[in-house]
């Protein structure tokens, strides 16, 4: 919930990321040559990241090549660096169907996948995302990226993919986005005999906003936000939340591929080492029937890709925005209810909606307003920027930037204007209208929204659509809990 802290420097093209890379340390004695041994046979492509890892201390013999299925899940292989150059050359061989594969294991009917004969796709390592794991000796890790080995292209449902597809829409009008990512998350504990196995870490009232032992008795946060730092994740800051067990991480902004790759990794690498811990962390949307939810918020300025400088900001117009963010404004505002489908994904996401949740309900906007779906934060200048406040946590973060985008960039094709912004504490239905209730009425705003599905692509759309049905269906069919507990004893 904390605001997106922007360093004083202009958003410019030259202040956005750099390929991610581990922080320095201290080389060990002797590490060098032994790596220049390990890694003599070895192409340039790849002798040469492994051995700058070496020249920092990380003598590496495993690569760990990972890639984001629809979920925003990691999927990977761990590949000893002597067979670098088979995957480097012709790519790792994945199961398309593994983006069709739901969280319980099974494969669902996706066009392209058992209809199909369950055919590849292909996954090659960029080494330019090499990075050594911290908690993990002797591993270094990369993304890959997927491709359709039939056409050559990017896969259809790649996600990663997906968001190439529509910056390649923004470099056509000389712009830059650039994103800082916002996400919180629920750190449990084992809790045997309990209908879950699970219970809220450090569980008591009132920590909301802390830091120290208070409300992390056993000092989870720090651990993380430093791991994280040396991953090269470029985390700025993080704090307990207002629920029990819940924290908040702010990653620093960035141009926006690199910024959906380190919301990627980010939430992997939590996920990851909370199992260190014997502990979960959890991105579901709302994990708790007493508890709040974790949101997934984005932060969004553009640059122009010859100026370098924020094309949202103009100190002579109406709240200091330029046309250009008042088109963007419009966009997000107009396409919100099909972006719910992808920034509100599951059908637990629509539990965390509702009325004082300080989660969105209403299709609404405000200036440095909370209770908007979008708030202007007061920063203008080099600063002037976007916070939408629309997805989840359990959000695929390069779906989200995505999708985000791509309404935007509707807005400012279409040359529209939002409505006035909300004043005072929103959540009132005669102000504005309402996102969709539940995830099959955002998946039907989806399909109705031919130019979102038209940017996005319609092949990605087609299977996101399938796969997030099956979810529907399932669980439409399954008995929970709460029924057996309301009708099992009276009727």
């Amino acid at each position: 919930m904390s605001a997106q802290q922007y360093p004083s420097p202009s958003h410019s093209a030259a202040a956005s990321a750099t390929p991610v890379a581990s922080a320095p340390a201290s080389p060990a004695e002797g590490a060098a040559p032994a790596a220049v041994t390990r890694y003599a046979a070895l192409p340039p492509q790849a002798r040469e990241p492994l051995e700058r890892l070496a020249a920092q201390g990380h003598e590496i013999d495993v690569v760990r090549v990972t890639f984001p299925d629809l979920l925003g899940t990691d999927r990977a292989r761990d590949i000893l660096v002597e067979h670098l150059p088979s995957a480097l050359g012709h790519g790792l061989a994945f199961c398309r169907a593994v983006y069709h594969t739901s969280p319980r294991g099974d494969t669902v009917d996706v066009a392209g996948g058992l209809d199909a004969g369950l055919p590849d796709i292909l996954v090659k390592p960029d080494l330019s995302t090499l990075v050594a794991l911290p908690w993990e000796p002797g591993v270094a890790w990369c993304l890959g990226e997927a491709t359709d080995p039939a056409t050559g292209e990017r896969a259809p449902e790649s996600p990663r993919g997906v968001l190439q597809r529509v910056l390649d829409a923004w470099a056509e009008y000389g712009l830059i986005p650039v994103v800082g990512p916002e996400l919180e998350y629920f750190l449990c504990e084992e809790a045997p005999g309990t209908p879950t196995g699970w219970r809220r870490y450090a569980e008591a009232p009132g920590n909301i906003y802390t830091a120290g032992l208070r409300g992390d008795p056993e000092r989870h946060l720090l651990r993380t936000i430093r791991h994280l730092r040396d991953l090269g994740l470029r985390v700025t800051a993080g704090n307990h939340e207002y629920s029990s067990g819940q924290f908040e991480i702010n990653l620093d902004h960035s141009e926006a591929l690199d910024a959906a790759d380190r919301g990627f990794r980010f939430k992997a690498a939590v996920k990851e080492l909370a199992r260190k811990e014997g502990k979960l962390a959890t991105f579901m949307a709302k994990p708790f029937n007493d508890e709040g939810g974790s949101g997934f918020h984005i932060h969004l300025s553009a640059v122009s890709d010859t100026s370098g400088e924020n094309a949202f900001d103009d100190a002579s117009a109406t709240h200091g925005l330029s046309d250009l963010a008042r088109h963007a404004i419009a966009g997000i505002l107009a396409h919100a209810p099909a972006l719910a489908a992808l920034q509100n994904p599951t059908i637990n996401s629509y539990k965390r909606f509702g009325p004082d949740t300080l989660a969105p309900w209403l299709i609404d906007w405000g200036l440095d307003n909370r209770s908007a779906m979008l708030r202007i934060p007061p920063e203008r200048g080099a600063a002037s920027r976007l916070e939408v406040r629309l997805g989840d946590a359990s959000a695929n973060p390069y779906l989200v930037i995505a999708s985000t985008l791509a309404a935007a960039l509707l807005g400012i094709r279409a040359g529209e204007e939002p409505p006035a912004p909300l004043e005072g504490y929103g959540y009132d239905v005669s102000k504005a209208p309402q996102l969709p209730a539940s995830l099959p009425a955002a998946l039907d705003a989806l399909v109705a929204d031919g130019p979102l599905t038209e940017l996005l692509g319609k092949d990605f759309t087609s299977s996101f659509l399938a796969y997030k049905r099956n979810e529907v269906d399932r669980f439409q069919q399954h008995v929970t809990d709460w029924e057996f507990g309301e009708y099992a004893y009276h009727l």
